[in-house]
């Protein structure tokens, strides 16, 4: 038989096969669900209520081909959650055209069942398809092209090619240990990433600088510089403005004073796309991106929303899991409370929302635009999956809920894995982090003040009444997992919200402006004029800086002395002086291990540094800290695993060096890379085809 004739045959048999499960599907939901029938009043046989079905399901199977993508493409201006919910009833609307079209009106079905029962419809026959096409490589590339939406991008698809794409997935929090753990033994947690290292992979770690925390590591590797990024929100005295890296705003002003310090756009400047991230790389194709947010509409992509939505089985599925996710959180967080875990924090509010919105919906659309990027031949691709560090900040980092999380996203690993096997071009596949994540107690819960009172205290000022509390004081309930909100907020094209004002009556003039930032926090003076001296906080709190070096959730203090410069403040008056290295005392950096005093040294020398900046202390034995937030798993400052990051690449491309420091080494290495891939093309990847039976 030709293979001509043996692919239309073939073709031909999955059409008629899916058909059948539809029909069959459309049958048991009519037998089953009280306000959706296929039979006349009087009650009709089963053979002409197949019948029915099979009309039905036939014609619901042609809107959804013909029709169904053009409705998708007309819709990609609105939210990312709201196209979600339109694609869910805009299915069930199809359903009812297609029951109308039924001979002699036997088909009907209410608004609210026919979604679902266009949900149920859409989930078989997808899963059908999926499974007969298995086997067939030309029918997979189809299937992958589909859901690339590459008509509505390109006109046709990308040409074969030789030179070799790259792909970034970053890992949000998975920290270098915890990866090895997960990769580990002969059943891993995450078997994906178990098979690719020491086979086509090398795992290497890299330390963070002292700013622990996606803002500062993200902006670095995809822009080349985190200069002046102290943590993740810092007050600003020049201009009086807090910085938050997840605003908009903020991240659009952190991404242009990178890209002017730099002197180029970014790691994704050439054909490259950016998904889910707080910055652009100079990515032309965006999605989910907070540094872009406010762009005109004009000039949003919406491909990777195309890819997902292109297929309105994914809407379903995905609003079966989001609901599965909320009630799988509502679940573990009242077992916790059941069985008395300690420490825990608090995880109701809009916690349950945003943990679903990141383990579900983020994961599944920005998985399905990297696809997407992948078959269109996009030459370099940067995408984050924040859904662990989201769960870990409220169940820590090794909780029984973050498993479920990390293999979850090892099945997205698979699934881009799978989509490069059908790539016009080869693909390099490199996953990184930008931190990971230290487990302990708050320091509120460990101590029964919050940092903010313990400077109040030092200060001899009367504490803050909770009432008056604003968000953004450090010890207070700050939003943990702040990178989900952030892409929540811009997925559903809500307003910015607007700049706490960092003080307030109830903190009294001249009050202190305390920030956090995980376990590291931020003290600064409004009323003292430039970065505020030891010896002029000292002459204007006598007791501030001894009340906060010697407690004992406080590992050490970062001022700046008139004759000393920066100086590392310790318990019992020790002293670390970075300028000469000499230490005085027991050295407070000894516990926090190598490389600490370089990069504290180097924040010492931001413009916007804080007066006092605080880190807080670290068991040397577990590894603990205490988070200025209301944080089980943190990061942003140094102790712990939060400054071990991981970075796994092909052994193809030249090794890393031999010690990664800071997100600007690895935005070097990144580069290095991309230039050896555009150096070095290969054979053409010829175009995968079936081959007739013999």
């Amino acid at each position: 038989m030709p293979v001509t004739a043996w692919r239309a045959g073939a073709a031909l048999l999955r059409v008629l096969a899916v058909w059948a499960v539809s029909t069959l599907t459309m049958v048991l939901l009519a037998l089953l669900l009280p306000g959706f029938r296929l039979q006349s009043a009087d009650g009709d046989s089963l053979t002409r209520l197949g019948l029915t079905a099979a009309l039905g399901a036939g014609f619901f199977g042609l809107l959804n081909a013909l029709v169904w993508p053009w409705l998708v493409r007309a819709l990609l201006l609105v939210p990312a959650l709201v196209l979600g919910l339109l694609v869910f009833l805009l299915n069930g609307s199809l359903l009812l055209l297609a029951l109308s079209a039924v001979p002699e009106g036997r088909g009907a079905a209410s608004p609210a069942v026919a979604a679902v029962v266009a949900a149920v419809m859409s989930i078989a026959s997808s899963g059908t398809s999926t499974l007969l096409a298995v086997r067939d490589t030309g029918a997979q590339r189809r299937r992958m092209r589909r859901l690339a939406g590459w008509r509505a991008t390109r006109g046709q698809p990308a040409p074969p090619s030789g030179t070799p794409g790259t792909v970034f997935l970053q890992l949000d929090g998975v920290g270098y240990e915890l990866l090895c753990e997960a990769i580990a033994g002969e059943r891993p947690l995450m078997p994906t990433l178990a098979a690719l290292c020491g086979t086509t992979h090398r795992l290497t770690p890299w330390r963070t600088d002292w700013s622990s925390q996606t803002g500062a590591s993200q902006l670095a590797i995809l822009h080349g510089s985190n200069e002046d990024v102290p943590a993740f929100r810092w007050y600003e005295k020049d201009t009086g403005e807090l910085i938050v890296s997840n605003r908009p705003s903020s991240a659009a002003e952190l991404q242009r004073r990178a890209t002017a310090r730099s002197g180029h756009p970014g790691l994704l400047a050439h054909d490259g796309a950016s998904r889910g991230n707080l910055f652009s790389g100079g990515a032309d194709q965006v999605a989910l991106v907070l540094s872009v947010a406010r762009r005109g509409p004009g000039q949003r992509s919406r491909a990777g929303y195309f890819a997902y939505f292109s297929d309105p089985a994914h809407a379903a599925r995905t609003a079966l899991s989001f609901l599965a996710e909320l009630a799988r959180e509502v679940g573990q967080s009242l077992g916790a409370r059941l069985r008395g875990e300690h420490p825990r924090v608090a995880r109701g509010g809009l916690y349950p929302l945003i943990r679903a919105f990141a383990t579900v919906v983020q994961r599944d659309v920005v998985t399905a635009a990297v696809a997407g990027d992948i078959i269109n031949g996009r030459t370099a691709v940067y995408a984050d999956l924040v859904a662990y560090d989201e769960v870990a900040h409220h169940s820590g980092p090794r909780g029984r809920d973050t498993r479920q999380v990390l293999a979850g996203i090892d099945r997205c690993v698979a699934a881009i894995a799978q989509a490069i096997r059908y790539a016009p071009r080869p693909y390099h596949l490199v996953l990184l982090s930008d931190h990971g994540q230290s487990q302990g107690e708050t320091f509120r819960s460990r101590y029964g003040l919050s940092l903010e009172e313990l400077v109040r205290a030092g200060c001899g000022r009367p504490p803050v009444p909770r009432q008056a509390c604003r968000t953004g004081a450090a010890g207070e309930r700050e939003p943990a997992g702040a990178e989900a909100r952030g892409v929540a907020r811009v997925a559903l094209h809500r307003p910015e919200e607007p700049p706490e004002p960092p003080g307030g009556p109830a903190r009294g003039r001249g009050a202190p402006i305390v920030l956090g930032s995980g376990n590291l926090g931020l003290i600064s003076f409004p009323d003292l004029p430039g970065r505020a001296s030891a010896e002029a906080i000292t002459a204007r709190y006598p007791d501030l800086l001894r009340t906060l070096a010697d407690h004992r959730g406080i590992g050490f203090l970062l001022v700046h002395s008139e004759r000393h410069g920066p100086v590392v403040l310790g318990a019992g008056g020790a002293q670390h002086r970075l300028a000469t290295g000499e230490v005085l005392g027991a050295d407070p950096l000894a516990p926090f291990g190598p490389g600490a005093a370089d990069a504290v040294r180097r924040t010492a020398g931001f413009p916007h540094a804080a007066d006092i900046m605080v880190n807080s202390a670290v068991d040397p034995d577990t590894g603990e800290v205490h988070a200025f937030e209301d944080q089980l798993g943190s990061h942003g400052g140094l102790g712990g695993e939060q400054s071990r990051a991981f970075l796994m690449s092909p052994l193809a491309l030249s090794p890393p060096d031999d010690e990664l420091v800071g997100a600007e080494a690895v935005h070097r290495v990144l580069r290095r890379w991309l230039a050896e891939a555009a150096a070095h093309p290969a054979e053409p990847r010829p175009r995968a085809t079936t081959r007739a039976p013999s």
